[in-house]
C-alpha cells in the first residue's frame, strides 16, 4: 500500500467526526475520491476492524479496533481523563458546556466536553478541529504560545483576510493582562464563549478551558462574572498536570 493509499484511509476515517453512520457516496464525495477507489479502502479498513457495515442500510461507521485504540489514550496522566471531574464540577455551577482544547499545529482540537443539561445548548462534539483565527479559546492557545508559535499561526496563508494582524495582537497582549479571552458569535451565530489558560506545574500552557453557551444567555456581563471562576479552575486544572 502507498504513502497515498494510507493518506486516503485516514481521510476516510476523519469522515466520522461529525456523523454516526456515512453511506459509500457520501464518503466519496467528503473525500473527493470515485467510488469504487473508496469501496476498495473501505473494505481494507473494514476487514481491519476500522470501518464496519450496517447490514439494515449499507452506511459505514466506525469499528470497534478503533475504541481498542483509544483505550490507550485514557491513562491517569491524559488530561481529557483526569480534568474531567473538574470539568463535571464547572458545568453544574455554571451550567454551561464546558470544553477543553489543545493546539494541534495550526488549529485548535477539543479534546474533552461536558454539554450544559439545559435544553438550548452548546453543542460540543470530541475530536472536532477548528481554526485558530477566531474563538475564545483559539485566542487562548495563540496569546500563551511561544512568540515564533505566534508568529507561524500568523503567517499562515490561510489567514481571515478580514482580522487585522495588528489589531489581533493587541488583543493578545490585553489576554494575558486579563487572564481569560471572551468570544462573541465570532465563528458561530448565537454562540459565544469565554476562556482561560491552563497551565502545568512547569508554568508551560497544557489546554484552553473553554465556557460556552447561546449568545443570549452567556453575555459578556455574564462572562464577566464568571471569569474569577473559571480562571480559578483553571490554574486548579493546571496544578493536576505534571
Amino acid at each position: 500500500m502507498t504513502v497515498r493509499a494510507v493518506e486516503r484511509a485516514l481521510d476516510i476515517l476523519l469522515c466520522f467526526t461529525d456523523k454516526l453512520e456515512l453511506s459509500l457516496t457520501e464518503i466519496s464525495t467528503h473525500v473527493g475520491l470515485n467510488k469504487s477507489t473508496v469501496f476498495r479502502l473501505l473494505a481494507s479498513l473494514e476487514k481491519k476492524g476500522f470501518v464496519m457495515r450496517n447490514q439494515d442500510n449499507e452506511k459505514y461507521r466506525l469499528g470497534y479496533r478503533l475504541w481498542e485504540l483509544s483505550s490507550n489514550l485514557t491513562h491517569i496522566d491524559d488530561p481529557a481523563v483526569m480534568l474531567l471531574p473538574e470539568m463535571e464540577r464547572l458545568r453544574d455551577a455554571l451550567d454551561e458546556t464546558i470544553s477543553l482544547y489543545v493546539r494541534d499545529g495550526k488549529e485548535r482540537v477539543r479534546i474533552q466536553a461536558v454539554e450544559s443539561k439545559q435544553t438550548i445548548r452548546r453543542v460540543a462534539p470530541i475530536g472536532v478541529r477548528l481554526p485558530l483565527s477566531v474563538g475564545a479559546s483559539s485566542k487562548i492557545l495563540v496569546a500563551y504560545a511561544d512568540p515564533e508559535t505566534q508568529k507561524m499561526i500568523l503567517n499562515e496563508p490561510q489567514w481571515p483576510t478580514n482580522i487585522d494582524k495588528e489589531t489581533y495582537m493587541l488583543q493578545l497582549l490585553q489576554i494575558q493582562q486579563l487572564g481569560y479571552a471572551t468570544s462573541m458569535e465570532e465563528r458561530e451565530v448565537g454562540t459565544a464563549a469565554i476562556a482561560a489558560p491552563i497551565k502545568n506545574q512547569s508554568g508551560k500552557l497544557v489546554a484552553a478551558l473553554s465556557v460556552s453557551g447561546p449568545s443570549g444567555r452567556l453575555t459578556l456581563e455574564k462572562m464577566k462574572e464568571y471569569a474569577p471562576m473559571i480562571i480559578e479552575v483553571a490554574k486548579r486544572m493546571g496544578n493536576m498536570v505534571k
